[in-house]
């Protein structure tokens, strides 16, 4: 089986950025958005994301995840945990 890869793209947006994934994170045509641990714990890939210290916000599409951070939080710190979830729950 494939290794599942994930790749960090910064975005427009500083506090945004966009993991392209290897395989479909949502069912093709449909998108989903997550504020807070509660409204993410019926999917495990946003659940464990939620529940990183920084992430404000996700909204998971096809083959993607764009995490919004808090102001405070760096991508530097922020990205390898987020890919590190991404691959452990998908």
């Amino acid at each position: 089986m494939p290794r599942l890869t994930v790749q960090f793209q910064q975005t427009p947006n500083p506090n945004a950025g966009k993991f392209v994934v290897s395989q479909q994170v949502a069912p093709i045509g449909t998108s989903k958005s997550y504020y807070d641990v509660d409204e993410a714990r019926e999917d495990p890939v946003a659940r464990a994301l939620m529940g990183i210290q920084g992430v404000r916000s996700l909204f998971m599409v096809d083959d993607f995840v764009t995490v919004t951070k808090t102001h405070a939080a760096k991508w530097d710190e922020l990205v390898p945990r987020v890919e590190e979830a991404i691959r452990e729950h998908l």
